[in-house]
């Protein structure tokens, strides 16, 4: 399976997310690719779309592998076996999520301006990228999602490799990964067009939901 752009992967994952169209869904998309992806999940839903989140924790020395992610809120996730084989110092940890939570809140702004985080309580929280690799980024966004007590939360995905699937499920209601191939390198090989999302269309897409949701 592959798809054709972000856009026809949300047109398809919100098809297996109809059912919670009565369960007052919001859909929470971690940017950048994924707002393009929650953009037509909310859009087939009816469904509000904001953003969460998260960032990666940086190995030492080693910048492009990632050891952990925290969220806004500072719901963090490790990956314990690594953190204990690269001998990761806690005075390590704690300044790269420091780091990392001020890069979030510069993000937050960006993408939200000073509105407050949405109210879940009681709603269907569905929260999308535009796939995933080990998950790290998305368990994050999780946790920091089912602290905001919504009724259910979803980690929706157009692509995973079946480890990372099983990943999500330990730390959400359901997941729903549309393909999970056993040969998987990178997210981007499953699809056609895997161009970086610009934070300026990113933004684009968040406010045109937002005028959809509430005309003007």
């Amino acid at each position: 399976m592959t798809f054709r752009d972000r856009r026809d992967a949300g047109r398809r994952l919100a098809e297996a997310l109809e059912r919670y169209r009565s369960r007052r869904p919001y859909v929470l998309a971690i940017p950048r690719g994924g707002i393009v992806v929650g953009y037509e999940v909310a859009k087939a839903l009816g469904a509000p779309l904001d953003v969460v989140v998260p960032r990666k924790l940086r190995a030492p020395y080693n910048p492009e592998l990632a050891i952990g992610a925290v969220a806004h809120d500072g719901s963090v996730y490790y990956d314990t076996p690594l953190v204990g084989n690269l001998k990761v110092s806690e005075d390590y940890l704690q300044d790269e999520i420091a780091f990392q939570l001020e890069e979030i809140r510069r993000r937050l702004l960006a993408y939200r301006g000073e509105r407050p985080q949405p109210d879940l309580t009681g709603q269907a929280a569905i929260v999308v990228d535009d796939g995933i690799a080990t998950g790290s980024t998305m368990i994050a966004a999780l946790r920091a999602v089912r602290r905001m007590a919504p009724a259910v939360t979803v980690a929706a995905v157009p692509v995973a490799p079946p480890e990372g699937c099983e990943n999500l499920r330990a730390e959400a209601d359901e997941a729903i990964c549309l393909y999970t191939p056993m040969l998987f390198y990178a997210v981007g090989q499953f699809y056609d067009d895997f161009e970086q999302t610009s934070d300026e269309e990113a933004i684009a897409l968040l406010r045109a939901r937002e005028k959809e949701i509430h005309g003007g």
